[in-house]
């Protein structure tokens, strides 16, 4: 599902499920961290474009994935299931590198949350972003809150999470979600002449210069969202969340 290219300092990340628009399961979860990871102990690579396929960054969390039907395990097991995306948010934001969200198609929900872990996000001319997480029932997680606010505001976050509105490209841009609005299909394109212009400056200043920003700009984001995963996990199991998730798949 996942995809690696090296390209002298820059590596190109595609992950492609081939299926569901690419929404996130538990196996692409933990592949994408795991990429992460591995990046995380490398020297050479300097910037990271990461993509969906054409037709989708990502169409969110699968509601049909095994975290919401999991009757047999233990407490702890369900928990450790739910913060799977935290997990993995949290080990791209970390990255050294700068890590460049190159969205074609969509991004939904988890994908937005995934972006928003990146450094910068690139969004093709026709592709839109979309956070439904309230339909369902359910608080946007992934430790995405936070950072959506230092982004956009808390007014124009409230709105992108309780009105559910599809967001444009261009809309996108203006409220400071995206930072490059890129032609139709060309959003990796764009994203790695980001890449290459980041790339002409010296390895150790992008890192420190990066750390230093993340340190001051994050500075509360865990604190205000650590328990994001536990609320989550909480709502999606009241009656309305499941009736919600259920009209949302179509299954009422």
């Amino acid at each position: 599902m996942i995809r690696i290219e090296r390209q002298e300092k820059t590596a190109v990340v595609t992950f492609d499920r081939g299926e569901r628009l690419n929404a996130f399961n538990q196996h692409l979860i933990q592949g994408l961290t795991q990429a992460a990871q591995e990046f995380a102990r490398d020297q050479t690579i300097q910037a990271i474009v990461l993509t969906g396929t054409p037709q989708a960054f990502s169409a969110g969390m699968d509601l049909d994935d095994e975290m919401w039907h999991m009757p047999e395990a233990t407490d702890l097991e369900r928990r450790e299931t739910f913060y799977s995306g935290v997990r993995l948010c949290e080990a791209w934001e970390r990255l050294p590198q700068i890590t460049i969200a190159a969205i074609d198609g969509m991004a939904v929900g988890a994908g937005v949350a995934l972006g928003l872990a990146c450094d910068w996000r690139v969004i093709a001319g026709d592709a839109f972003l979309y956070v439904p997480e309230a339909k369902v029932g359910i608080n946007l997680q992934w430790g995405a809150l936070p950072r959506l606010i230092s982004l956009v505001g808390p007014a124009r976050a409230k709105r992108i999470c309780l009105l559910c509105e599809k967001l444009p490209a261009e809309q996108a841009l203006d409220w400071g979600l995206v930072d490059e609005v890129a032609s139709e299909g060309g959003a990796v394109a764009a994203a790695l002449e980001l890449a290459v212009e980041v790339n002409k400056q010296p390895d150790v200043a992008i890192r420190m210069i990066k750390e230093a920003v993340n340190a001051t700009s994050n500075a509360l984001h865990r604190a205000t969202s650590f328990a994001d995963a536990d609320q989550s996990q909480l709502s999606g199991d009241f009656l309305a969340a499941r009736s919600a998730r259920e009209k949302f798949l179509g299954k009422k």
